[in-house]
C-alpha cells in the first residue's frame, strides 16, 4: 500500500482546500479521494447554470484566514477558481474513489478505497458535504409520484403548477428560478415568516411574490401527498387540498452519519460528530472534519477556514 501524510476524503470546496493548505506548508504526500467523476460534486449536480455561489450565506459574515477564498460569483467563475486551485497546487485527486473504511493501523490509518486498501496515511481528513444526502419529509412519497417530486432542486425549469417546500435559501432561489421560467409557482413554508435566508435571496422572493408571480404560502404545513394521474395531489394540515404538476422539496440536508459510524467517529446525542475546537475527532486522533461536517452553521467561505484550521494544528500539535 502507498504511504502518504494526509488522505482527504471529498474533493469538495473544504478538501481541496485541505489540499492546498497542506502544499503551502509543505506537507506531503496528500491524496484527496472523491468519488464522484469530478470535483465540486455538490455544485456541479444541484447548482443550475449561472447560478449565485454565495460567500455569506444565511447571514453569517465569515472573515477568511486562509489562503483560500472569494466573493459571491456564479457557478462557472466558482468552479473555475476551484480547477485553478487544483492545477496551480498540484493536487493529487483520485476521482471515481469512493472511501469505505478508514482503519486504525500501528502505522497510522489504512485506507480502503473502492472496497480495496490501497492507502496508509499519518492523517486523515473528512471532507465531505451533507447535501449528498437531503433531507426528506416525514411523510412517504407514494410511488406513482416519484416522478413529479424532486427531492434535490432542480436544474432545469419546470412547466406547469409547482409548489416549492421549504424556508431556506435554496427553497427561495428554486421558486424564483421557476417563475422567471413562466411557471406557476407556489412556496409552502411552516413557519410565519422566514428567518434563514440571505438578504439577496429574501428580496429577490418578495419582489415577486409582490408582483403576484410566487404565491407564498407561510405557516402551512403539508400532511401527505398521492398521485393523481400526471399530477401530485397535497394534503395540507388546515384540511386544503391542492393539485400540483410538481413538488421542488428544499429541506436541506443531513450529515452522513451512516458513513462516521461505519468508520469510528463517536457521535454524540444529538448524533453530531465529537470533536475538538480543532475538528480533531476526539476518539480518532489525528482525524479531522473539514467544512460542513464539521460546523452547525456551513459555509464555503467558513469551509475554506476550516481547512486552513486543520492544517495549522495538524502542523503545530504533530510536526513541529
Amino acid at each position: 500500500m502507498e504511504k502518504v501524510k494526509i488522505a482527504v476524503v471529498g474533493a469538495g470546496p473544504a478538501g481541496i482546500a485541505c489540499g492546498v493548505e497542506a502544499k503551502v506548508n509543505n506537507i506531503e504526500p496528500v491524496v484527496i479521494f472523491e468519488k464522484a467523476q469530478h470535483i465540486c460534486d455538490t455544485i456541479q449536480r444541484l447548482y443550475r447554470a449561472g447560478k449565485r455561489v454565495d460567500a455569506v450565506y444565511r447571514g453569517v459574515d465569515v472573515e477568511p484566514v486562509g489562503i483560500c477564498r472569494f466573493d459571491t460569483e456564479s457557478k462557472e467563475e466558482f468552479l473555475k477558481r476551484m480547477e485553478n486551485f487544483v492545477k496551480d497546487y498540484n493536487l493529487n485527486i483520485q476521482l471515481k474513489s469512493e472511501v469505505n473504511k478508514i482503519t486504525k493501523v500501528d502505522d497510522g490509518y489504512e485506507i480502503t478505497v473502492n472496497w480495496e486498501p490501497k492507502y496508509i496515511a499519518d492523517f486523515v481528513i473528512i471532507a465531505i458535504g451533507i447535501f449528498g444526502q437531503p433531507n426528506r419529509p416525514s411523510y412517504p412519497i407514494p410511488k406513482e409520484a416519484k416522478s413529479r417530486v424532486f427531492l434535490e432542486p432542480p436544474t432545469s425549469p419546470l412547466s406547469g403548477k409547482i409548489l416549492v417546500v421549504g424556508g431556506g435559501d435554496t427553497a427561495a432561489e428554486v421558486a424564483c428560478f421557476m417563475c422567471d421560467c413562466a411557471a406557476e409557482v407556489s412556496l409552502s413554508y411552516r413557519r410565519p415568516q422566514f428567518f434563514r435566508i440571505n438578504p439577496v435571496n429574501l428580496q429577490n422572493l418578495e419582489e415577486r411574490a409582490k408582483a403576484g408571480k410566487i404565491n407564498l404560502m407561510m405557516a402551512t404545513d403539508i400532511e401527505k401527498i398521492e398521485g393523481a394521474g400526471d399530477k401530485v395531489k397535497v394534503y395540507f394540515k388546515d384540511g386544503k387540498e391542492e393539485l400540483y404538476d410538481y413538488i421542488c422539496y428544499c429541506l436541506g440536508g443531513t450529515s452522513p452519519k451512516g458513513f462516521l459510524r461505519q468508520v469510528g467517529v463517536e457521535l454524540d446525542e444529538e448524533e453530531r460528530p465529537v470533536i475538538d475546537e480543532y475538528f480533531e475527532v476526539k476518539n480518532m486522533p489525528k482525524v479531522f472534519l473539514a467544512g460542513d461536517i464539521g460546523v452547525k452553521k456551513g459555509s464555503i467561505l467558513l469551509a475554506f477556514n476550516t481547512a486552513h484550521i486543520v492544517i495549522e494544528r495538524i502542523k503545530e500539535k504533530y510536526l513541529k
